[in-house]
């Protein structure tokens, strides 16, 4: 009901033939019942699973994966992926190994016990989960960020810290930013893009003990082309975009079209944000993109 809600809000709002597709957050108090009504609504595309307190938001996320079989088993039946922040909150595994934990202590005895659930481990970032969903099945598959794909934990923690940088999961070695473009651009349809595109006022981020998350939506598009230019695989960025993904949820391909030049576009150094002002990725910066202009269906 809350999803049907914010689809009238959206579509009220939106100036463009806009239709969005929701994700449920499951929760140990989630209903095999509530998993049977939402196979039956079109804009339920599917279920997203935090580990509580694994990032913002996350507090009513699941804190025990066992308690929760009869929820995967149903999400497995009724053929409706999951999306998952693949980290552990284990306050004893280091930072950078949290995503390494998750896929070898939970994700992978889940793929055991459900072979044919839908997967789509969300922003992937590092070199060892681009190994693992190559070994997997394809109805497993990850999202990669632009943020990923063009920087490493030295953009956030070397000479200066620069909290508008810091995400989750955290930025890793240049080796596993080196992985994720050659996944990215690989043409494995099993990697496709996920922004994960989290705004926060600036005096959130820049703080004592400032959120996790990165703003790329103003420009998420573009900063995908800089990535991919930069190894000259810009052919492949299409695919990654706008087909991997909508063919992995079984949905039919966008009739419009994006146009986006080689030419320099100057990133805003702040955007408004609810009386506040947000940071966004690259703020002050050129970049060499530049969105045009779109087409939408009719």
């Amino acid at each position: 009901q809350q999803a049907q809600a914010y689809k009238t809000r959206i579509t009220a709002a939106s100036k463009y033939n806009f239709q969005p597709l929701f994700a449920l957050y499951l929760q140990q108090t989630t209903t095999v019942e509530q998993i049977q009504a939402a196979a039956l609504d079109k804009d339920i595309l599917s279920y997203k699973l935090y580990p509580s307190g694994a990032t913002t938001n996350s507090n009513c996320g699941i804190t025990d994966f066992h308690a929760c079989q009869h929820l995967f088993a149903a999400l497995e039946q009724y053929s409706i992926p999951l999306c998952i922040h693949g980290e552990v909150t284990d306050p004893t595994v280091d930072v950078f190994d949290r995503e390494k934990m998750f896929i070898d202590t939970i994700l992978a005895p889940l793929l055991s016990r459900f072979p044919n659930l839908k997967i789509v481990l969300e922003h992937i970032s590092t070199a060892y989960a681009v190994d693992f969903i190559k070994s997997c099945p394809r109805n497993v598959a990850a999202t990669i960020t632009c943020h990923h794909l063009l920087y490493q934990r030295n953009h956030l923690l070397a000479h200066k810290l620069r909290p508008h940088y810091y995400c989750l999961p955290i930025l890793k070695r240049e080796s596993d930013r080196q992985a994720l473009l050659a996944a990215a651009t690989s043409g494995d349809s099993r990697f496709f893009l996920g922004t994960d595109s989290a705004p926060h006022a600036a005096g959130d981020k820049e703080s004592a003990c400032g959120c996790a998350g990165i703003y790329t939506a103003h420009a998420a598009i573009e900063l995908y082309c800089t990535a991919f230019a930069s190894i000259g695989k810009l052919n492949q960025l299409e695919a990654f975009a706008s087909e991997f993904g909508a063919k992995f949820y079984n949905l039919p391909l966008n009739t419009g079209s994006i146009t986006i030049d080689n030419q320099s576009c100057q990133i805003a150094e702040y955007l408004d944000f609810n009386k506040n002002k947000l940071i966004p990725l690259c703020a002050g910066a050129t970049i060499p993109w530049k969105l045009r202009g779109l087409t939408c269906p009719a």
